[in-house]
């Protein structure tokens, strides 16, 4: 992205600043960061920090041997190096307290060792959170970003493809399974990819630690996966069964199916967070398995695999057309198996679109 779509970003949250009375916002390496300026800084015990007053030029403060990265947003920000053997804590000190602020708000990925130290170089200013400041202008994406988001979930999905017509999982470990899931993203140019393989009884787990058990027949097997381009991620999960499905699990199946189509044909602008989740969870419920749906039917997605908005029970927040999230209504019955579906979804105008169509169909491997 050129200079002037940061220069406008900076721009924005120096009015949700003035909105909210905040005389000065202070980053650490984070996807705040980079979506502030474009830096993509190294998260380190050595402080990179974006210092953004409520008027003029923010001040970046850097070690000295990553000065050469952080020259990308010198267009943006007057950068302030600092030696091996300084305290970058007082210098960012010295520059903030140069600005005589009364309230600092803080990015919520700044580590708290940092935090504390710059407390204590400025122990009389007022420390607020910047989630509000930050929210509003990163909860709904612009043309571009769609587009990022769009591209990285199509790549997602055609790894997908080609992943399921690569040959047998039975025999393999779920570690196994998921490099060669791994491999098909990285042959498309996409990030570090994350994910999970979670087998057999170890697929009613949703956050199971993939690890070193052996895939077997009749094995349900769900796979949460995704990678970045450009730092925006993808997110998708699909269940596979190892041979050929036993009645429940086509059942399970089934319902889980039928609640992720129903949580995107109740997107629409407007529509409470919740009503999302509401729409998934009583589908599940009705068939009698309320009891085995654990958590929420979605998340936000973008520079972080999980970012506002969430979309759970009590949050009454309005979607608004731009936002991007999951829809992930999941069955998992402990002992047994799991099923989860997920697409990312972004509101329009007419509703939700899929980011993603891999397919949804029950796929049997071997």
């Amino acid at each position: 992205m050129d200079t002037s779509v940061y220069q406008a970003r900076i721009d924005n949250v120096q009015r949700e600043m003035g909105k909210r009375g905040v005389d000065l916002l202070v980053v650490g390496p984070s996807s705040d960061l980079r979506y502030l300026i474009g830096y993509d800084a190294h998260l380190s015990e050595r402080l990179n920090l974006l210092i953004v007053p409520g008027k003029g030029k923010p001040a970046l403060v850097v070690p000295v041997l990553e000065a050469p990265l952080a020259r990308s947003a010198e267009a943006l920000v007057d950068i302030h190096e600092w030696q091996e053997t300084e305290s970058p804590s007082q210098l960012a000190g010295n520059l903030i307290r140069a600005l005589n602020p009364g309230s600092i708000a803080v990015s919520d990925q700044l580590w708290s060792g940092f935090l504390l130290k710059l407390q204590g170089e400025l122990p009389d200013a007022s420390w607020v959170s910047a989630l509000e400041i930050i929210k509003p202008l990163r909860v709904t994406k612009d043309d571009a970003e769609i587009d990022l988001l769009a591209e990285v979930s199509r790549l997602t999905d055609e790894a997908w493809e080609e992943f399921i017509e690569g040959g047998p999982l039975s025999g393999l470990t779920e570690t196994q399974a998921m490099e060669r899931l791994a491999g098909l993203m990285q042959k498309r140019g996409l990030g570090a990819s994350f994910g999970i393989c979670a087998s057999g009884p170890n697929s009613a787990s949703p956050h199971h630690h993939t690890g070193n058990r052996v895939i077997q027949v009749g094995d349900s097997v769900i796979f949460d996966w995704g990678s970045t381009l450009e730092g925006y991620h993808s997110d998708v999960t699909r269940t596979v069964c190892i041979g050929e499905p036993t009645d429940e699990f086509r059942k399970v199946y089934d319902i889980v199916r039928r609640a992720n189509q129903a949580a995107l044909d109740a997107v629409k602008p407007g529509a409470a967070c919740e009503s999302i989740d509401k729409a998934a969870r009583d589908l599940i419920t009705a068939e009698g398995y309320g009891e085995y749906f654990i958590h929420r039917v979605g998340h936000g997605l973008g520079m972080d695999v999980h970012e506002e908005p969430y979309l759970v029970g009590g949050n009454t927040t309005p979607l608004e057309i731009g936002m991007v999230f999951s829809d992930e209504p999941g069955i998992y019955i402990e002992g047994s198996f799991g099923v989860r579906i997920e697409d990312s979804v972004v509101v329009t105008p007419d509703g939700g679109r899929r980011l993603n169509e891999a397919t949804r169909d029950l796929t049997v491997m071997d």
